[in-house]
């Protein structure tokens, strides 16, 4: 008797191409999916991983090559033949409706209706609190989604997902805005649907996340396959070289030297978020601030920012005392902020780089209602090539950048205003390797150029390699801070945790 031991694969896409006006998005492209395999899709930003995925989906159409469901070659012209198709997304992006219920967001366009025609809230409102209790997460699924953290909101993208019963899941950059509970919890429901037979096509900058659930890897440049690898054959140094074409010598890039001059002097400072902050920041330092999601590390930067209302405390800039009640008093004093969501807090995304990086140093070069567009040029040109911003021009939208290239212009438009202190919020959050490298070089020059720099980081590698002190933080207080010297993971999560 002769078994057949043949696998359909779930997904067949062959030499697939996509172009957009002047870019050659997807070039030759192949990837594949099997019944119950998390399959990963790495690559740089810009590499086209979610334009790939975006043709698999229907949101894209595909302008060559062939795919293939289940054996089977199909055409997808829409969201809906991708989920007839058995195909569902978790965007990196957030696309939920804020006025709406979790609920009403789960079943949007598919809600169950009475007998007269009227849709059944409260069925909808059962159901997706099955859903939600099935995931472990404490929420009322009618509660409205502009009412949820960030977290919270890319949590019920993934429920909702879920909630259709497709054979094949694609997860852009799923865990970015999550807790480590919140990870726990999102491994765990993989791990169910691999076992009833779902493919995962899984997105993500995390390696560790990679090697941990991934059965295969792929890996894209440049809009071409460059090659599949078996996960557990690989290393991390491999598949970094894969994506960039060349081997990072020195990712961590810090040869700072600090100098013994206290620049910011920070004395029992208090918000509605943080007590009792008290901290020293030196001339050329890079003094990381590790923490728990929740912890309270954004909420400080915020306030001495002025964006929240500060309660008490003191601030010393060169030992004079500054006020800061709102972020134009913190400009001109020399403290910036960039946030971490770059794209909602940070860029004007549908205006050129030139627009953005220009727009808080407008009286460089507009004197009496004249524009000096020499002097404007030389400033935008200058940070361009200073940060190797990728573009084919400064009149580029910043929102056709990559990621990496989009934060590499917020850095440079806070840079612009020659700032004395430079807080730095997830400053590599959601980008590629090689960007990470460049964006570590661009710290350590500016440390070395005698600016001090605050780095707020949830990736310990990064806050360990990169900072001379790590101040970490639990529940609004600092608990300890660190000189860096043969400082752990372990030594940082147990403060981080409020171990004394």
């Amino acid at each position: 008797m002769v078994v057949n031991i043949f696998v359909e694969k779930l997904i067949e896409m062959k030499n697939v191409d996509k172009k957009f006006p002047g870019v050659y998005a997807l070039k030759g492209v192949d990837f594949n999916l099997e019944p119950g395999e998390v399959h990963a899709l790495l690559g740089e930003n810009g590499a086209g991983k979610s334009t790939l995925m975006k043709i698999l989906s229907g949101i894209y159409s595909i302008d060559g090559g062939d795919i293939y469901i289940k054996g089977e070659k199909v055409t997808i012209e829409s969201v809906k033949d991708a989920q007839k198709l058995g195909i569902s997304i978790i965007h990196q992006e957030l696309a939920l409706v804020p006025h709406l219920s979790i609920a009403e967001n789960i079943y949007l366009g598919r809600e169950p209706r009475k007998k007269n025609g009227l849709i059944d809230i409260s069925k909808i409102v059962d159901n997706a609190q099955l859903l939600i209790d099935d995931f472990g997460l404490d929420l009322d699924a009618a509660i409205l989604v502009n009412n949820l953290t960030i977290a919270q909101q890319q949590m019920v993208e993934i429920i909702k997902a879920v909630s259709f019963n497709s054979d094949i899941i694609i997860m852009d950059e799923p865990t970015s805005s999550l807790s480590d509970k919140e990870v726990e919890y999102l491994f765990k429901t993989i791990e169910k649907l691999t076992s009833k037979g779902v493919g995962i096509v899984y997105i993500s900058h995390r390696m560790s996340e990679l090697f941990a659930l991934s059965s295969r890897i792929t890996v894209l440049r440049d809009g071409q396959y460059i090659d599949t690898v078996v996960t557990a054959e690989t290393t991390e140094t491999q598949l970094i070289s894969l994506m960039v074409g060349r081997e990072l010598e020195s990712f961590y890039t810090k040869d700072n030297k600090v100098v013994d001059k206290k620049v910011l002097k920070v004395s029992n400072f208090t918000t509605n978020y943080v007590k009792n902050i008290n901290f020293e920041l030196r001339k050329g330092e890079i003094l990381g601030f590790a923490g728990l999601i929740g912890a309270g590390r954004s909420e400080l930067m915020k306030g001495l920012f002025g964006l929240d209302e500060v309660l008490d405390g003191e601030i010393l800039l060169n030992d004079k005392e500054i006020k800061i009640k709102e972020p134009n008093d913190a400009i001109e004093k020399g403290v910036v902020y960039v946030p971490e969501n770059r794209k909602e807090e940070g860029l004007f995304l549908n205006q050129s780089i030139r627009f953005n990086l220009s727009i808080k140093i407008l009286d460089k070069f507009i004197k009496l209602l004249k524009v000096n567009r020499k002097v404007e040029d030389e400033i935008v040109t200058s940070y361009i090539n200073e940060l190797a911003v990728k573009t084919p021009s400064e009149e580029q939208l910043v929102n056709n950048l990559s990621g990496g290239n989009q934060q590499k212009v917020l850095i440079a438009k806070w840079l612009a205003t020659k700032p004395k202190v430079l807080i730095l919020d997830e400053p590599t959050r959601g980008v590629d390797v090689g960007a990470k490298s460049d964006i570590y070089t661009i710290i350590n020059n500016l440390a070395n150029e005698g600016v001090s720099i605050i780095m707020v980081s949830s990736d310990l590698p990064e806050v360990i390699n990169m900072s001379d002190r790590i101040v970490v933080m639990c529940e609004g207080e600092i608990k300890t801070i660190l000189d860096n010297n043969n400082v752990t993971q372990e030594n940082v999560m147990h403060y981080a945790t409020g171990g004394s």
